[in-house]
């Protein structure tokens, strides 16, 4: 696998994690989950705005990579994007993990892993 085609990998999978997490910034509400407080409207606004940038540009770059990739190849990666959100959730919204969000989704990413290799 050339360098470029692992980068837009890595950029198909980073602006999709980044977009989920934008989403989730924008909607949360005052008081509706524990953390830092919600960003007043205008700023939620830009939020979800950017969220839609990375939704958008991960959504080429994963068209791009299925003409060039076959999907056997490339689904193994998107699926780490469960383990990717669950640890950027943690680091950039403060949510809390648990045990069980912690084993479910290291079972979601070996479980998608183990039906790639076969």
């Amino acid at each position: 696998m050339r360098a470029v085609t692992l980068g837009l990998i890595l950029v198909s999978l980073l602006t999709f994690v980044g977009g989920q997490l934008c989403f989730k910034s924008a909607a949360d509400e005052p008081g509706e989950v524990p953390g830092p407080p919600p960003a007043p409207p205008q700023r939620r606004a830009v939020v979800f705005g950017a969220g839609i940038v990375c939704m958008t540009v991960s959504f080429f770059v994963n068209l791009h990579l299925l003409q060039q990739l076959d999907l056997s190849f490339l689904f193994p990666f998107q699926g780490l994007s469960v383990l990717i959100v669950t640890v950027g959730a943690s680091l950039f919204l403060r949510e809390r993990l648990t045990v069980p969000l912690v084993i479910g989704t290291l079972l979601i990413t070996v479980g998608v892993m183990l039906v790639s290799a076969s």
